[in-house]
């Protein structure tokens, strides 16, 4: 059975309370779902190993995908990493707490080797939430947590999408109300310039293994001199993922996903008329049929079972809070057929098209 508290609102004493219980829960190495920043977290003690499997049995996680450790102070940084370069250092001043993750050397024998998979780095952030970082500091240990849904599933907004997806499969839920960026964090990871082939002192190359709540241009503006690469579309299915999301098939409706982006030049009523002639064809097949789409485009006479605007193009930040209620919204609608209209990809567009290339399966259709 899950516990539920509910500290949305409540009272300092109420929400004091509810967050001892919770950790305690987590110290007695049972998994507890809570609010970050981005999205609900399933947590667990990153240093017990039984507590970890726990959450890869919930999840029905794959077990070489590594977890994010979550911790409530940079001082615990130094118990878990080797100490970061400058410029990691750097970036940890400009966006920590907030959703940025890092991946560093990790210490032998600090974190269960489930939390790593094998690798000899680990993910590390500070959430930007205040009942995180409160339960995160009385569990007293550093918490592994990946998103709290079933694996595949689109991740979780709300306390309402954990309960639907793990009620009776985890020890806890702290409902905190709904998080803010909506999308998960973006993960980094370093190279120095000595190991990045020779670039003058002072550079090196930043690699953004998963875009999210930080931007391209964030971290450029951050770290000045340093290269910054953008996340590949894609990883070789027999390499292990160095962070979590690079892999494997996430964030996916149960419907199946077609994402249609307009070529450079193309008119956004062509790349409309086109998601159209799927959607007729998909109603002819029997399907029950959806439109993800923006505020822009929703009143374009769509012919289909549910249609949703996913935020504006002109306000993508809120596009990416609205993106996986959208998603789990086509569940409710019962729909088997979504065509979704990209959007672009400067600033938090990156995060947003990475999830939609990633719930569609990479069906994307160029017009």
């Amino acid at each position: 059975m899950t516990q539920r508290w509910n500290v949305s609102g409540a009272a300092e004493s109420v929400r004091h309370a509810a967050l001892n219980e919770a950790a305690a829960m987590l110290r007695d190495g049972a998994t507890v779902a809570f609010p970050t920043e981005t999205v609900y977290g399933l947590g667990a003690d990153a240093r017990n190993t039984e507590a970890v499997a726990r959450i890869f049995e919930a999840k029905g996680r794959p077990s070489d995908n590594p977890l994010i450790v979550h911790i409530a102070d940079r001082s615990q940084l130094e118990e878990l990493t080797t100490p970061p370069e400058e410029a990691v250092s750097r970036l940890l001043e400009a966006f920590w707490p907030g959703p940025l993750t890092v991946v560093l050397p990790v210490r032998p024998g600090v974190l269960s080797p489930l939390v790593t998979a094998g690798l000899t780095t680990v993910g590390v952030r500070i959430p930007d939430h205040p009942v995180a970082l409160e339960l995160i500091a009385a569990a007293g240990c550093p918490v592994a947590a990946p998103s709290a849904n079933r694996s595949g599933r689109p991740s979780p907004t709300r306390a309402d999408h954990v309960w639907e997806d793990l009620a009776g499969r985890i020890g806890g839920l702290v409902d905190g109300g709904p998080t803010g960026v909506g999308v998960e964090s973006t993960v980094v990871q370093y190279v120095p310039a000595a190991a990045a082939g020779g670039r003058p002192a002072g550079g090196g190359v930043l690699h953004i293994l998963r875009p999210g709540g930080v931007t391209a241009a964030q971290l450029e503006r951050a770290l000045p001199g340093v290269a910054v690469r953008e996340a590949a579309a894609h990883q070789d299915p027999g390499e292990a993922p160095r962070a979590p999301g690079m892999k494997y098939a996430h964030y996916a409706p149960r419907g199946a996903m077609t994402l249609f982006r307009g070529r450079p030049g193309t008119a956004p009523e062509q790349v409309l008329a086109r998601m159209q002639r799927e959607l007729d064809e998909a109603r002819a097949r029997g399907e029950r049929t959806g439109v993800l789409t923006y505020g822009e485009h929703e009143a374009a006479g769509w012919r289909a079972d549910c249609v949703i605007a996913c935020g504006r193009l002109d306000d993508l930040d809120e596009a990416a809070r609205r993106l996986y209620d959208a998603l789990r919204a086509f569940d409710e609608a019962g729909v088997g057929f979504i065509a979704a209209e990209a959007c672009p990809e400067a600033g938090i567009g990156a995060a947003i098209m990475n999830r939609l290339s990633k719930a569609a399966g990479d069906r994307l259709i160029d017009v």
